[in-house]
């Protein structure tokens, strides 16, 4: 009774005070990303070490997992915003049975990627452009990962639970513990049992496991959460999967888009050389830590602004949506600067070999220019999330990715016979174009509101 008494303070202190109540959510978040993020920085540091055909293995696995975690993710992201609708208009029944199939679509998800990756794997490497000389190595890296995706699967999806009730502290300490736990194991299994990047691959699946063991004990035996589990009762509702979906399907999509982006950015690097596919490794994963607070927002007001919509307090959403932007614009400008500035030192702690440094710091200099851009649109997409509106991300991503970016860099480097920088170009171009998108979906949202007379300008 005391734990369901504080879930709902915590509630009503979102109602009362959003602008503080965004960063006591976007805070956690931020620490939990940012320590999943310590963790694959970590391990490209000691793949690093391994030397560039490492660094590449690893690199063609990329579209792989980013099209898992896509999924998973994007599910994710509905799951939250449906708690957090139903929670808010005092639903529980509703906000319970939306965990229950969280549940039951991590199960079915994780059954069908394990045995398809399992199965199909190596066939899957070929096709998204693995070389030959690359292939064992990327196949030991994909096959070991294959056996912990469940867990990290079902993880996701608690996380998203908890995220929207509003608890973000929980997942924060047991990313935390993954970490550790994963920065233990990765030298142990990488160079001490001289499992390479297999042993990589191993230490996040030992971690994996251990993450989603702790995540069962605090939700289904200490039971830490406001929602509760009774998956022995449990029926299927095709209203609660249409409330998830109808956001997390078009999220799924986009992430799914963005791997096949990486795919098709690999194969096109691939001709330049396999140096250049793991700077851009290397450029993507430092990307990850500029965007940590800006993940960190943007989650928070998925919830928040669910909340809201639920409890059909609009007048409040606008207010903390454009709090939301001007945080986020004004961090990653801030962030932009120091890494312009400090490129070369940032990246030779991952590789020593010159010609993947020099290919990194062209790549994060550019990109470095169009972060703020970049997170305009992100914040803006969660924005919308939160009031069930998942196909604005997709649409803005399928027309950044395969409408424009992919396109142009094809066009500077085959048919111009541009260097590997205009990729880079292709990019930034893309984005710009992307979060101008984005900022008039937002504001014809807004204007919708008005014109219903439920916001004020």
């Amino acid at each position: 009774m005391a734990e369901l008494d504080k879930r709902k303070t915590r509630l009503q202190a979102f109602t009362n005070d959003p602008f503080m109540s965004m960063w006591r959510l976007a805070v956690p978040i931020m620490i939990s990303i940012g320590i999943q993020t310590l963790y694959t920085l970590i391990d490209m540091i000691y793949i690093g070490r391994l030397g560039g055909d490492a660094i590449a293995a690893v690199a063609f696995n990329m579209p792989i997992f980013f099209f898992i975690m896509g999924l998973s993710f994007g599910l994710g992201n509905g799951v939250t915003a449906s708690i957090a609708r139903f929670i808010g208009s005092n639903d529980k029944a509703n906000a319970d049975n939306s965990a229950e199939h969280a549940v039951a679509m991590g199960a079915l998800i994780s059954l069908i990627l394990t045995v398809s990756g399992l199965l199909f794997g190596k066939n899957i490497l070929l096709f998204i452009g693995c070389t030959d000389d690359i292939l064992p190595l990327a196949w030991d890296y994909l096959k070991v990962s294959c056996y912990g995706l469940s867990f990290g699967i079902f993880s996701g999806f608690f996380r998203s639970i908890l995220a929207g009730e509003g608890e973000m502290k929980l997942p924060m300490i047991v990313a935390g513990l993954g970490t550790v736990l994963n920065t233990i194991l990765d030298p142990i299994f990488i160079f001490y049992m001289k499992l390479g990047v297999a042993g990589a691959a191993w230490a996040t699946t030992m971690s994996q496991i251990v993450v989603f063991f702790v995540f069962i004990y605090m939700l289904f035996v200490k039971r830490h959460t406001y929602v509760r589990f009774r998956l022995k009762d449990f029926s299927f509702s095709s209203y609660i999967i249409y409330d998830i979906i109808k956001v997390g399907i078009p999220v799924s999509m986009s992430m799914v888009v963005m791997s096949v982006g990486q795919l098709v950015f690999n194969r096109l690097l691939v001709n330049f050389s396999t140096d250049a596919v793991a700077a851009y490794q290397i450029g993507g994963r430092l990307d990850m830590i500029v965007f940590l607070p800006i993940f960190g927002i943007a989650s928070a007001l998925t919830t928040i602004i669910g909340m809201f919509y639920g409890a059909k307090e609009f007048d409040k959403i606008k207010s903390i949506s454009f709090y939301g932007i001007k945080s986020s614009l004004l961090i990653t400008s801030i962030s932009s600067v120091f890494l312009f500035i400090f490129a070369p030192s940032v990246v030779k702690i991952f590789t020593a070999d010159l010609q993947i440094q020099n290919i990194s710091i062209d790549y994060l200099r550019i990109m470095s220019l169009m972060f703020p851009f970049i997170s305009v649109g992100l914040t803006i997409g969660r924005i919308l999330q939160g009031l069930g509106r998942g196909m604005p991300s997709l649409i803005i991503t399928i027309v950044r990715v395969i409408g424009l970016a992919g396109p142009l860099a094809y066009y500077f480097t085959f048919v111009l016979d541009k260097p590997v920088e205009w990729i880079w170009y292709s990019m930034f171009v893309s984005g710009i174009l992307a979060t101008t998108i984005s900022v008039t979906w937002l504001t014809i949202a807004f204007k919708k509101f008005k014109n219903f007379g439920v916001l004020e300008t």
